[in-house]
C-alpha cells in the first residue's frame, strides 16, 4: 500500500484509533525501567510496548520476542525499552523522543551497530510516528528518525498497529524491512469486533522473529 493518504476525515480519526485500543488494552502500568544490556552489541532491539502493558519489554510481545530473537540471531544483542508513559495519555511524541535519541546516541557509540524496531499497540504508533508516517506526523514534540540513521533500521516489527488500522503503513523505504502484523478479529488494527483479538499475538512471534533474523 506504500506511504500513501486515504480519505480519512482528519485528525480526530487517529487519535479515535489510538482511544479505540485504550479500551482493549491493559490498564497495570509499570514505571520505565533501563536496558538490561550495555554496550556494542551487534544488534539493539528496541521495543515500544503497548498501553498498560506490563513487563520489562512488554510481557505480550517484547520480552516473549526478545527471547525469542536471542535464541535465532547468530549475532550479540541488547535491548532497550522505550521511556515513556505508555497510558492513556497517548504521548506518542514523548516516545519518539526517547526512541530516536537512544538510536543517535548509540549510533555514535556504535558504528556498526543494526537496530529491530518493535511497537505494539500504542507502541506500533510509536515506531511509525518516528519513521515518518504521516497518519501520525502532527503528535506533539514528534521527533523523527533522521535520513542518515534509516539505513541501519534491519527491521520493523509491528502487532496490533492503529495506524495500520487508519489505513497507513511505514514510509516506503521502510516497505521490505517491515513486518506488520494484525490478527483476525483485531479492531485496533483492522476492522475486527473482537476485543480479545487485540492480546492474543503469541502465535505471530516465531514468524517476527525469524523475519528480523532473515533481514539482519
Amino acid at each position: 500500500m506504500g506511504d500513501r493518504k486515504v480519505l480519512l476525515p482528519g485528525k480526530w480519526r487517529t487519535a479515535w484509533g489510538l482511544a479505540a485500543m485504550v479500551t482493549i488494552a491493559a490498564t497495570v502500568f509499570i514505571p520505565p525501567s533501563t536496558a538490561h544490556a550495555d554496550g556494542c552489541a551487534a544488534v539493539d532491539v528496541v521495543v515500544a510496548r503497548g498501553t498498560g502493558e506490563p513487563g520489562w519489554l512488554g510481557d505480550e510481545i517484547g520480552d516473549p520476542l526478545y527471547g525469542m530473537l536471542q535464541d535465532r540471531l547468530p549475532l550479540s544483542t541488547t535491548a532497550y525499552r522505550v521511556n515513556y508513559p505508555a497510558d492513556y495519555s497517548f504521548n506518542v511524541g514523548a516516545g519518539t523522543a526517547d526512541l530516536v535519541g537512544h538510536m543517535v546516541a548509540q549510533a555514535a557509540a556504535c558504528p556498526g551497530q543494526q537496530f529491530v524496531l518493535v511497537g505494539y499497540s500504542q507502541g506500533a504508533a510509536v515506531v511509525q510516528a518516528a519513521l515518518g508516517t504521516g497518519a501520525v506526523s502532527w503528535y506533539p514534540g514528534r521527533v523523527q528518525l533522521p535520513d542518515w540513521l534509516g539505513g541501519r533500521v534491519a527491521a520493523v516489527l509491528l502487532f496490533g498497529d492503529p495506524v495500520r488500522g487508519l489505513g497507513w503503513t511505514v514510509p516506503g523505504q521502510f516497505l521490505g524491512r517491515t513486518g506488520d502484523w494484525c490478527t483476525g478479529g483485531d479492531p485496533v488494527c483492522g476492522s475486527g469486533v473482537d476485543a480479545n483479538a487485540h492480546v492474543a499475538y503469541g502465535s505471530d512471534l516465531v514468524d517476527a522473529a525469524n523475519f528480523a533474523a532473515d533481514h539482519l
